[in-house]
């Protein structure tokens, strides 16, 4: 069995290979196809054949264990799936009718955003370098390690949309790939291009903003 995620996920590597089941795990939100009232389905995590979930729907949440079949999962009346980890398919049966529902995931709350991770660069333009580190977002508030002219602050700073804004700095990224610092000297600005780095998985991943 392999570990998914730092959650309690265990799925097979032969299943995940065949049926992509990690692609299930989330938070999904959409509407009913006939009266478009909202509903919901969360896929906490897939153990083997069962899969432990949240469903949301006439207000009210419902809490259980669903049946894990390849690539969809079963939860008494109501089956879902995705074929791109972004949309999900959801249908419920009952008494020989159906409705069905279209679901998107949703961004996990701070760990999955884009601007999370460790940033650096350099401006040939003006030869200054930065770095900017992204700890935690919590709502509108980040954790951060900010780099500049060789001079490193830590504190909390302020997220809006794409951007994170800390003290004379800020980041922003549109592709959560690449971005820009614009940070302050004195009365002057300066824009540095910068790139995230993979994440530290091993040992030989050291620090690069350090």
């Amino acid at each position: 069995m392999a570990v998914i995620s730092s959650s309690t996920n265990q799925i097979s590597p032969a299943n995940e290979r065949m049926y992509h089941q990690s692609a299930l795990v989330g938070d999904w939100k959409g509407n009913w196809a006939g009266n478009n009232q909202a509903v919901g389905f969360k896929v906490v995590n897939i153990r083997g054949a069962r899969a432990q979930i949240e469903y949301t729907h006439n207000g009210h949440t419902e809490r259980g264990f669903g049946e894990v079949n390849g690539a969809t999962i079963t939860y008494g009346n109501v089956t879902i799936g995705t074929k791109d980890g972004k949309n999900l398919a959801l249908v419920f049966s009952a008494g020989g009718g159906q409705a069905t529902a279209t679901l998107q995931k949703q961004a996990p709350p701070g760990s999955d955003s884009n601007l999370m991770g460790s940033w650096g660069g350099y401006s040939a333009d003006n030869g200054k370098t930065a770095s900017f580190r992204v700890l935690a977002i919590d709502g509108k508030e980040a954790t951060v390690s900010v780099t500049t002219d060789g001079i490193t602050r830590q504190g909390t700073g302020y997220v809006y949309k794409n951007v994170i804004m800390f003290g004379q700095s800020q980041i922003a990224t549109d592709d959560g790939k690449n971005g820009k610092i614009i940070f302050q000297v004195g009365t002057k600005s300066f824009m540095v291009p910068v790139t995230k780095y993979p994440p530290a998985d091993s040992s030989s991943s050291v620090d690069q903003t350090a």
